[in-house]
């Protein structure tokens, strides 16, 4: 995936590791390609609620499903995944996914989740580290957590889809959105305006791999080699050049993970 990536100009990735035994894997990895890869870990909000078995069955309606893992109780993990981030310095350059997803969880463990959010943004706060938000149907109690305990001063939206009025909260706070191939989507004109609003300082692109495809490709797995295709999209959004997109974005994700 790293050379593949290369060839198609992506020289700079961040791995994320979001479940309990994919943190260490996730540091291994960007072991493996120093000059290349960074990570970023946490405990997914959907993956919060199950540690200490407190999950509810959200309005997806899937059912919940415990692994063995999730015995340990949600301050066990936390207390770990901190041990991690402090003990690979070089390797671990952000928190996250952490935030709010009310579409997989249901409502009696919403307080549950929103504890874990500030968990992890006073960990990010306290190692003076990125956060990585995952907001899925939650914009406005996300915004709500950020204001209250005081969000990081590197804090990303990350596969950013909110509408105009997120946006423009974005860009009074100087939060930054990282846009992955749904902005490519036909019937997104709304996350499009979103991009043209938050500004090209503020913003960087991603894959959510394996998962929402840029056109021309969706309905393919996704991968860090298609990354080109959002940002050709996103050049048009902000009606600047292709090179001049794949600059500010480079530039942002520089400021933004120092890497």
């Amino acid at each position: 995936l790293v050379v593949q990536a290369k060839s198609s100009g992506v020289s700079h990735m961040l791995e994320v590791g979001c479940e309990y035994p994919d943190w260490e894997p996730t540091i291994k990895f960007a072991q493996t390609h120093e000059n290349s890869v960074r990570a970023a870990i946490a405990i997914h909000p959907n993956e919060a609620v199950l540690h200490g078995h407190k999950g509810a069955k959200g309005p997806d309606g899937l059912p919940i499903v415990y692994k063995p893992y999730h015995d340990i109780p949600f301050d066990e993990a936390m207390q770990h995944l901190r041990s991690l981030v402090i003990a690979h310095p070089k390797e671990v350059v952000a928190i996250g996914e952490t935030g709010l997803d009310y579409f997989r969880t249901g409502e009696p463990a919403r307080l549950t989740q929103i504890e874990a959010f500030r968990d992890h943004i006073a960990l990010a706060k306290e190692l003076n580290l990125p956060l990585q938000i995952h907001d899925r149907d939650a914009h406005e109690d996300v915004v709500k957590v950020l204001l209250k305990d005081g969000a990081p001063e590197r804090t990303v939206f990350h596969s950013y889809a909110g509408g105009v009025d997120l946006a423009e909260i974005l860009k009074e706070h100087g939060w930054y959105a990282s846009f992955s191939g749904t902005i490519s989507y036909k019937g997104n004109d709304e996350l499009r305006e979103s991009a043209r609003i938050i500004g090209e300082d503020h913003i960087t692109v991603e894959t959510d791999a394996p998962y929402l495809t840029p056109m021309p490709y969706r309905g393919r797995p996704n991968a860090p080699y298609m990354v080109p295709y959002t940002l050709e999209t996103l050049s048009e959004v902000l009606n600047i050049s292709l090179l001049q997109a794949a600059k500010v974005t480079r530039e942002n994700t520089r400021k933004i993970y120092e890497f």
